[in-house]
């Protein structure tokens, strides 16, 4: 009979469910637009890291492209992020986002292949001035990155929704048109709501519908108090 060994009683270590932010901080993006983006993604990491469980982890990862492609946040379980504003500059080299957040999604050793199935976010107010086409193709039709749930928002008259619809093609969403700065928050919600009940599945590989995210988000609004029924006059 085998003696006593601690090493034998270890803990199962949550299982990863990555979400990667393409997020457009060209120039075009200052004023109300980037600070209602700083707002709603900061809002957006603080409701994942309290949908965190003991099983399931929520890593999020943030790709920002304006002035350069940077990588703004590697993955990080998102009770962990101690968030740092973004900020705005240059143009919009968006098919270097593409091929960077592909080349994440691909390396087993930064996106492991126990990993739920990733979801894929892209915010952007503009066109790309680079070359686009063939790393987007790559990033939708080849790969893990093929599998991977995408959703895009489209800020103002200006952004590109051709590109935008084919980076969700092969989805249930559709592109998310934010005609001003002030619904960037309801896509966000959209992402929050659709991420976290994953958590709360049996498989959280399953991916909710569109019009069940839509309805969990109307349940949470009918739920919310009315803070004029605490007025006196």
């Amino acid at each position: 009979m085998a003696g006593f060994n601690p090493a034998n009683f270890t803990v199962e270590k949550a299982k990863p469910l990555p979400v990667v932010l393409l997020l457009d901080v060209s120039s075009s993006m200052g004023g109300e637009k980037i600070n209602q983006l700083n707002a709603a993604v900061k809002e957006m990491v603080s409701d994942f890291a309290a949908a965190e469980k003991n099983e399931i982890e929520i890593l999020v990862s943030i790709i920002t492209f304006g002035a350069e492609v940077k990588l703004h946040t590697p993955y990080t379980s998102a009770k962990d992020i101690e968030w740092q504003d973004l900020h705005v500059s240059g143009t919009t080299p968006m098919g270097t986002a593409f091929s960077m957040a592909k080349a994440m999604i691909e390396d087993k050793e930064v996106t492991p292949s126990r990993a739920y199935r990733p979801t894929i976010v892209l915010v952007s107010d503009g066109e790309p001035n680079d070359s686009w086409q063939q790393p987007l193709r790559d990033l939708v039709n080849d790969g893990r990155s093929q599998k991977c749930d995408r959703m895009a928002m489209a800020i103002g008259s200006e952004a590109s929704n051709s590109v935008l619809n084919e980076f969700i093609s092969g989805t249930e969403n559709k592109v998310f048109t934010a005609q001003d700065a002030s619904q960037i928050q309801e896509f966000f919600k959209f992402v929050t709501m659709s991420v976290t009940t994953r958590t709360k599945s049996q498989n959280a590989n399953n991916v909710p519908k569109p019009e069940e995210v839509e309805q969990q988000i109307e349940q949470e609004k009918s739920q919310q108090p009315d803070e004029s029924e605490d007025e006196f006059f």
